[in-house]
């Protein structure tokens, strides 16, 4: 019979085998100069905002938990705080996803802004600054959704967002969306004059981020900018030889920027126009497969229209 010591040894190795999956604190930048390559024989898997149907969006865990699930690249929205820091989050308010109504300190932040010519009351991320972003918890978008992570992790922002790529054991792409950058701009004001735009492709080139699509560099870390405001994609242009991505939302949404229409963007005119920025596009599925009444209807021609122009 083995010692009695060794019982509270064995028994603390089956709690931490039997535990649940661990809560993904955030990793340092590691160094491996031979990490495993990006596959570039097939399709790119695109995690978008993370493993979100496990764990909440947008935060380190959902990011962790997708590479280790195999991803290609791992996509997030970037927006700025009060303050300036780029911040990891997909809405422009935090009430639907995170604890900020269990916050009394905050009940006065509560404002109604113009979000895309719509009249938007919330608590709008960029009345906050980091520290106070920091306090927040961040929970499930939808009730079907696993829930047993709600409240475990924090808003991330854009630096550990990469932190999270370039730590990866293999090499993971980042896909990071300029997100509202005309309330972000209205908002939110930096040194010296610099715009929003400004301050992400400063980050991007500070982690090493740089390189047109395929090349060398870009394969070593690979990256896509992605922006629904196409005159945010042609303004870092000028910044960043980094492959860029035309979203395109669906037909009754115009651009909000622009104020362009669905039909104005994929025009074969706008195309050729904006294929000189851009790498490709980003539509939004319903605009390549109509849908009706849950019947697929017929394709549209909006793929082979940029396929004919090399986007991708």
């Amino acid at each position: 019979m083995g010692s009695p010591s060794v019982v509270p040894y064995i028994f603390l190795l089956l709690l931490v085998g039997c535990s649940a999956r661990p809560l993904y604190p955030l990793p340092g930048r590691r160094n491996d100069r031979n990490k495993q390559p990006l596959q570039t024989f097939r399709a790119y898997n695109i995690a978008h905002r993370g493993s979100n149907g496990e764990i909440p969006e947008e935060t380190a865990a959902a990011y962790m938990r997708a590479i280790e699930e195999g991803t290609d690249f791992i996509e997030t929205d970037i927006l700025a705080s009060k303050d300036g820091a780029l911040i990891c989050f997909h809405d422009v308010i935090l009430d639907d996803m995170t604890d900020i109504a269990n916050h009394k300190e905050f009940a006065d932040r509560k404002r109604t802004y113009d979000v895309q010519g719509v009249n938007t009351t919330g608590y709008f991320l960029v009345d906050f600054t980091l520290e106070e972003l920091k306090l927040l918890r961040v929970k499930q978008r939808y009730p079907f959704r696993d829930q047993q992570y709600n409240g475990e992790f924090s808003i991330i922002t854009f630096e550990e967002f990469i932190s999270i790529a370039l730590d990866a054991h293999r090499v993971v792409g980042i896909y990071p969306e300029i997100k509202n950058p005309v309330l972000i701009n209205q908002h939110v004001k930096w040194p010296g004059g610099k715009k929003f735009e400004d301050k992400f492709v400063e980050t991007l080139k500070k982690y090493g981020y740089n390189g047109s699509y395929m090349s060398k560099q870009w394969l070593k870390q690979p990256a896509f900018i992605q922006s629904f405001a196409p005159t945010s994609l042609i303004y870092i242009s000028n910044q960043t030889d980094l492959p860029k991505i035309f979203l395109i939302d669906d037909t009754n949404t115009p651009t909000q920027d622009t104020n362009q229409s669905y039909w104005e963007i994929t025009s074969d005119g706008y195309l050729d126009y904006i294929k000189e920025y851009v790498v490709g596009i980003g539509p939004w599925k319903d605009t390549i497969v109509p849908c009706s009444s849950n019947y697929l209807q017929t394709p549209s021609d909006l793929v082979p229209r940029a396929h004919a122009r090399n986007l991708q």
